[in-house]
């Protein structure tokens, strides 16, 4: 039975929908995460446990256990594995994208600075320190401008300043995010800076693939129907097909391609963010991973051996399968992933009902749990749950997402402050 290595986060939705398509296929996961290793299984998983921020480290753990069974393949679930997968496919000899490649497409400066090597469009740019003065540094660039720090992902902390006063907020958001326990505990010396970008303006758009031996295959292109133009950039809606042009959808496709040349990636999922507009493709960034979260639920792909998930697709393709065969399916499908209108505690949510039985929804998820802490972007990480449907155009996916979360009633409790 063939054997593939997941790296991923103890709480990653995924990872059920990588278990299915294991047993589907008849392979068996081995699971790697981020867990104290003086815990007696946790979760039941018997997942070897590493941590993130020692990757080294992790490399051992990981080569000890599994020397006498290598892996055939191995995947990451998430940004942080990334970086780790890469060095196990190494040590093992497997195909993956370089560790090099990995540590690049996860650090935004460092992608940005390849990118610009390799003659593709990319913003102005500039790092900067999160202990210099934003009064100081707000005097030396141009409006607009997008503040992110350097190494996270979903828009987390990616804020847009019109003035220098804006910048200064921003700047100061930011340095309070990367103080929060959940970003220090990651011991990643990224968080100590940020970068600063002009805006691009445009639409924007998603695009998910693999490499094979450096070769794209595009699986799925996403539109984001919803304007991302800031002062924050919360994803809400991904549909596919996109709505766009062939010729347009071709230009993204051979920039992401180029990108990830740039890069150095080379084999293994990719998850692309890019904008457009009058002046071409711009690419955002290139993750050596796929789509996360629930989100890989809106996709599903036909082939001679029937219907398939994109876990099944990446399973197969990280055993060294051919996948080109692998097609989206005919019908338009799409995620919305459900915001957080404020900070409080969760409570309850009313209507799911009535938000299921609009026409085309196939699912309605809430995974907010009940007295949980709602953080809304650009501080928090997740979102109250996911609406799933497909119909038979693009537009009609979009209307019912947008129906189905018109139904669904929030009960959010203000936070009884601590005196």
């Amino acid at each position: 039975m063939s054997r593939v290595l997941i790296i991923a986060t103890t709480t990653g939705y995924q990872i059920r929908s990588f278990g299915e398509a294991a047993e589907k296929l008849g392979v068996r996961l081995v699971f790697a995460s981020d867990r104290c290793d003086q815990l007696d299984d946790p979760w039941w998983d018997r997942a070897i446990p590493i941590r993130f921020h020692d990757e080294l480290g992790s490399l051992h753990a990981i080569v000890e256990a599994l020397v006498a069974s290598p892996p055939d393949g191995v995947i990451a679930v998430g940004d942080r594995p990334v970086t780790i997968a890469a060095r196990v496919n190494e040590a093992f000899s497997l195909p993956g994208h370089p560790v090099g490649a990995a540590l690049a497409s996860r650090n935004k400066l460092e992608s940005r600075r390849a990118l610009q090597a390799a003659g593709l469009a990319v913003p102005k740019f500039r790092a900067i320190s999160l202990d210099d003065d934003p009064r100081e540094l707000s005097l030396h660039f141009e409006y607009p401008s997008v503040l992110k720090p350097l190494a996270m992902s979903g828009s987390r902390g990616v804020i847009r300043a019109d003035s220098a006063c804006g910048f200064q907020l921003a700047f100061e958001r930011i340095r309070a995010l990367m103080a929060q326990a959940d970003v220090r505990i990651e011991r990643d010396s990224a968080h100590g800076l940020a970068l600063v970008e002009s805006f691009i303006p445009g639409r924007e758009y998603a695009l998910e693939g693999v490499l094979t031996n450096g070769a794209l295959q595009v699986l799925a292109i996403f539109d984001k129907p919803d304007p991302l133009d800031g002062p924050l950039f919360e994803e809400t809606i991904y549909v596919t097909p996109s709505r766009e042009v062939a010729l347009v959808q071709e230009a993204m496709a051979a920039a992401v391609a180029a990108g990830a040349a740039a890069l150095g990636l080379r084999h293994g999922p990719i998850h692309a963010e890019c904008r457009i507009n009058e002046l071409g493709v711009h690419l955002l960034e290139i993750a050596a991973r796929p789509i996360g979260g629930l989100c890989s639920k809106a996709l599903r792909f036909v082939s001679p051996h029937g219907e398939a998930s994109l876990e099944e697709v990446l399973l197969r393709h990280a055993l060294r399968q051919d996948v080109t065969a692998f097609t989206r399916e005919r019908r338009a499908s799409g995620v919305m992933m459900i915001p957080i209108p404020h900070r409080g505690v969760f409570k309850s949510v009313d209507g799911q009902r009535d938000a299921r039985a609009v026409p085309d929804i196939v699912d309605v998820q809430i995974t907010a749990k009940p007295d949980s802490t709602l953080v809304p972007l650009p501080e928090g990480r997740s979102y109250l749950g996911f609406i799933f449907a497909r119909a038979t155009t693009p537009l009609a996916v979009e209307q019912a997402l947008r129906a189905s979360h018109a139904k669904l009633r929030f009960k959010i409790d203000r936070e009884i402050a601590v005196v």
